[in-house]
């Protein structure tokens, strides 16, 4: 019989419906349960693309054996992380603070019947292994713990909750002084960490780091190592296995330190800012290279992640056939198969088919091994033609692969998550001039925004019709982003509105008045032992910073002083952290460049046909630090900050915070008072 998780949304909890432990989702009845029955809790937090989970999942949540023991010493708790990243961040960091190490998923964690942790890890195995105790005996100890060890527990939980309150963010005496100091420090750590051989920053396993990643282009103009840094990561990653070289899109992370070989599951968080980047790095470079990989990683998602009401799904499974990269990778005789001898010479050498097996001493997983440059050299014939033959063995793979068992896709609709997909794809798309692009960015706003919204507030997740759960503080900071990069790709007034829909609400449901910053849980929130108000990056950009990012530009764009001034407040409530503490910060030090130098914006007014060379061309100029707005002369209802008049052909206006140039009437002279910005 199916357990209390049938009737969820979420398909992680779904996938643990039939497990045969009395699974129940998070809610007070559970707890209440467990005080009641005077039982610790098992809470198990994971998600649906996850392999360890499955791993666990399979090895014990599935046996009766282990489930029975379960279900009589715990009252046992199944939480999405991507449904509850509430839940997800408190628990995480109770973890590293009770073991002394970094958590993960699954996370694993034993709590009291108030929810206070007192013992916790990440995946067990059924039975002793990798160093690890196994499952079984594990949780007879826990039990054991708690009948006999009452008080020690208790007194530690008292220590835990001071110190889980010690890390949140304390507003200082007198006022703070905003100055360069922690973008200096910023810079500094990043660079001292760098890989100058493979890029990307530390060793094994390596992540992504988008919002690092950003902050080495932002900057890059005042320390040119971080722009060439951040460049030569971006071409590695794009040559490595931790790109899906058939069909676009980037997996978590590697679990090498050189981007050969992922983790094989594809996740919309990382491939939204990610796409951004690569087109950023074409504007730049104009390099070949950074436009094939945004395009299909932009093709890829709007294939694959775009359900048909508009909204991206979450992620793609590591596994198939219960094995992890099953469908990706390959062995010498299918490829050889499929492909002719031109073709297979060229995609042998080019993806490294002709070198020992990389994945698992039996398979090959496809990389640039070699460029096509050297592959066409040593074959004998033209790079073009070499070319040639790439892209059609490339076709013929990607054809065969297509009809494997796919990877399982989680086909939730997270407000946050695709915020960040939104954000890059209407990114690239205006420095692409691709109109695809920004329909689908614009198809997945108006979902979130209507679907996703009830009772004058939003919610954060979406599956089967049914939208759940209130919305977190990176729902709608990610989204009036998402919005300020949508009015520049394509100006809709609804949208204009909807960002400062999205900023009151951040004010009035999140801002922290008192101290300054915003609380990752709404003031009308469930009460947890703990109320997050994190500022540093993680896998995707701080809240705060994009927070305070939004709330700047949009209180210049509106003339809306109240939200400058809380972005203001955000950045000096965590300015001295990260001056002490460099690491982390990328999207709040971009926040404290335009606190204490706001973004240009640049408002174009005119005839739509006559403004579109203008935007072409200044798109091929790259700007992070500013804002253009074409604006079509007959449009009515804007706010005073923006209506400004139409000239006879295209009349630019270059504001700085609320100065606003005179117009100019010439491209060529818009672009010398622009500069070399």
């Amino acid at each position: 019989m199916a357990n209390r998780l049938i009737g969820e949304t979420s398909p992680y909890l779904r996938q643990h419906a039939d497990n045969p432990v009395d699974w129940r989702p998070w809610s007070e009845a559970a707890l209440d349960l467990a005080r009641e029955q005077d039982k610790p809790i098992l809470l198990s937090i994971g998600y649906s693309a996850c392999h360890w989970c499955h791993v666990m999942a399979h090895e014990s949540f599935e046996d009766p054996q282990v489930a029975a023991v379960m279900n009589r010493l715990f009252v046992n708790v199944k939480v999405d992380r991507e449904e509850r990243p509430d839940l997800d961040q408190i628990y995480q960091a109770a973890h590293q603070l009770l073991m002394r190490r970094a958590g993960g998923w699954p996370l694993t964690m034993f709590l009291t019947p108030e929810g206070k942790p007192f013992f916790g890890g990440t995946y067990f195995p059924k039975t002793p292994r990798y160093g690890m105790p196994g499952f079984v005996d594990l949780m007879q100890h826990v039990a054991d713990a708690w009948r006999s060890r009452r008080a020690e527990i208790e007194a530690q939980n008292a220590s835990l909750l001071e110190a889980l309150a010690s890390t949140l963010p304390a507003a200082g005496r007198g006022a703070v002084t905003l100055d360069e100091t922690p973008i200096a420090a910023a810079s500094g750590a990043l660079i001292e960490s760098f890989d100058e051989t493979h890029g990307g920053f530390g060793g094994a396993p390596k992540f992504p780091h988008p919002a690092e990643l950003e902050f080495c282009l932002r900057f890059g103009r005042r320390e040119p190592r971080l722009q060439s840094h951040a460049l030569h990561t971006l071409e590695k990653m794009a040559q490595g296995g931790i790109y899906d070289q058939l069909g676009g899109g980037f997996c978590r992370y590697s679990v090498d330190g050189y981007w050969m070989i992922p983790h094989f599951e594809k996740m919309l968080y990382d491939n939204g800012p990610l796409l951004g980047l690569y087109a950023d790095a074409w504007a730049i470079t104009g390099k070949a290279l950074f436009r094939r990989v945004a395009g299909e990683t932009a093709g890829w998602a709007m294939r694959e992640m775009q359900s048909p009401e508009g909204g991206y799904y979450s992620s793609l499974d590591a596994d198939s056939e219960h094995e992890e990269g099953k469908f990706y990778v390959w062995s010498r005789e299918e490829a050889g198969a499929l492909l002719d001898e031109d073709e297979y010479l060229v995609a042998s050498a080019h993806y490294g088919l002709d070198r020992a097996p990389n994945f698992e001493d039996r398979h090959w997983h496809l990389y640039v091994a070699r460029p096509l440059a050297e592959v066409a050299a040593t074959l004998g014939v033209a790079e073009e033609q070499a070319q040639a033959r790439l892209e059609s063995a490339r076709g013929k793979l990607f054809a065969a692969r297509d009809r494997r068992v796919r990877p399982g896709r989680d086909e939730k609709v997270l407000a946050s998550w695709n915020a960040l997909m939104i954000h890059g794809m209407a990114h690239a798309g205006r420095l692409f001039a691709r109109e695809d692009w920004i329909e689908s960015a614009q198809r997945a706003f108006d979902f979130v925004t209507s679907r996703m919204r009830e009772g004058g507030q939003l919610l954060a997740t979406y599956k089967d019709g049914r939208a759940r759960f209130n919305a977190y503080l990176d729902d709608y900071a990610f989204l009036a982003a998402a919005a300020l990069e949508l009015i520049q790709a394509r100006f809709r007034p609804k949208d204009l509105e909807t960002a400062g829909w999205l900023a009151d609400r951040l004010l009035e449901r999140f801002e922290d008045r008192e101290a300054g910053g915003f609380h990752f849980t709404s003031h009308d929130h469930e009460r947890l032992i703990v109320r997050p108000k994190a500022g540093q990056d993680n896998a995707t950009p701080s809240g705060n910073g994009m927070a305070a990012l939004a709330l700047m530009r949009l209180g210049y764009l509106l003339g809306e002083p109240s939200y400058i001034e809380a972005a203001r407040r955000t950045v000096a409530l965590f300015a001295p952290l990260m001056a002490r503490h460099p690491s982390g910060w990328s999207t709040l030090c971009a926040s404290l460049a335009e606190a204490l130098h706001p973004t240009r914006i640049v408002v174009l007014r005119g005839g739509e046909k006559e403004m579109h060379a203008w935007r072409r061309r200044l798109a091929e100029r790259w700007h992070p630090d500013m804002l253009l707005l074409a604006l079509p002369a007959n449009l009515r209802g804007l706010p005073a900050t923006l209506d400004k008049p139409a000239g006879e052909s295209v009349n630019a206006y270059v504001c700085e915070g609320v100065t606003c140039s005179a117009p100019v009437s010439t491209l060529s002279g818009l672009e010398q008072m622009l500069g070399g910005s």
